[in-house]
């Protein structure tokens, strides 16, 4: 059964820091790929952060330096620990997984999701 389950969002100031979480079912968490995306307000959804079955891990621009993604193997939980928030930081947050490629274009995101996280960031 296929199954993420998000928690963590909140509401912050500029420069605060939270940690988002995701709990997978073990037949998710079996995935090859796992990552963090978001959706801000009006806007399509991009990818923030992923890690492979290797602890392989890509950011995007935008975040390197101030976030981290991370796995805890013991407890099938994928972990998002975002520093230094910026209000561009806002937005409704993802976690996803696939056994293939993971990605959102042109409207389209592969994988499976969970039911998200909202992250606010007030400057």
């Amino acid at each position: 059964q296929v199954q993420l389950v998000e928690s963590g969002g909140g509401s912050v100031q500029a420069g605060g820091s939270l940690r988002l979480s995701c709990v997978a079912s073990k037949y998710t968490y079996s995935f090859i790929y796992m990552g963090w995306f978001r959706q801000p307000p009006g806007k399509e959804r991009e990818g923030v952060a992923t890690i492979d079955s290797d602890d392989v891990t890509t950011y995007a621009d935008s975040v390197k330096g101030r976030f981290t993604i991370s796995k805890d193997h013991a407890n099938d939980t994928l972990y998002l620990q975002m520093n230094n928030l910026q209000p561009e930081d806002t937005a409704m947050y993802y976690c996803a997984a696939s056994p293939i490629r993971l990605y959102c274009r042109n409207g389209y995101c592969s994988g499976y999701w969970g039911q998200g996280t909202q992250v606010t960031v007030s400057s």
